[in-house]
């Protein structure tokens, strides 16, 4: 008896994102890794679907699809959330569109280049890695409040040469609270030196919001 097997464009639509692995479409439709990625090369080449790297795909033309859904899977086993200047873009912080996609990981510091983007990941110690909340309505990924990705920008620049800390357009706004950030700074507990830091860079940004009042 041959057992029917759901097709793979079936099996994407079922699915329901805009980004998905070889492994999840696999699962989903009962089949072969090897059978499914066949598959979805043929859909690639009808322009349906994109591959991003190996075994990851993505639907460019989907309203839902944003490259930012694409660092939960491009962070391997270690979980990842959008932060650093592209969290800050996200919420209006800063006009500029960086053009790397930055997140903080508990995984090792490394650069992910794609079809799409290229994804740098940051890590940090694993008792900050909070301070995220879902974006938007699609839930697909993962994104610092304001006050965490600043917190996080400033302690990545001290050890970074000083990469991420330069701002020279930003707005924190009136929803911005500098005693969040603080709150967040003073839990950088395994490394004083990097605390004092971001608190005097906290404090800078403080007396700048109250001279522009």
């Amino acid at each position: 008896m041959t057992i029917r097997r759901m097709n793979v464009a079936r099996a994407i639509r079922v699915f329901g994102k805009a980004v998905f692995t070889t492994h999840q479409i696999a699962t989903l439709r009962e089949s072969s890794l090897s059978a499914t990625s066949q598959a979805l090369k043929r859909l690639e080449r009808q322009g349906l679907v994109k591959s991003v790297t190996r075994g990851v795909w993505c639907i460019p033309d989907d309203p839902q699809f944003s490259i930012y859904s694409l660092v939960p899977l491009l962070a391997g086993s270690h979980r990842a959330y959008v932060s650093l200047t592209s969290a800050l873009h996200l919420h209006g912080l800063i006009d500029q569109i960086p053009q790397v996609v930055f997140a903080v990981t508990t995984g090792h510091t490394r650069m992910r280049r794609t079809t799409v983007a290229a994804y740098s990941y940051h890590r940090i110690q694993p008792h900050l890695f909070d301070g995220f909340d879902w974006y938007g309505t699609g839930q697909d990924f993962l994104v610092a409040t304001p006050e965490k990705a600043l917190v996080d920008s400033l302690y990545l620049s001290s050890k970074r040469g000083k990469r991420f800390g330069l701002f020279p357009e930003i707005d924190l706004g009136a929803q911005f609270s500098i005693n969040r950030a603080v709150e967040w700074a003073e839990r950088i507990t395994h490394d004083p030196w990097t605390r004092s830091y971001v608190l005097k860079r906290l404090e800078i940004f403080k007396k700048q919001a109250a001279g522009s009042r």
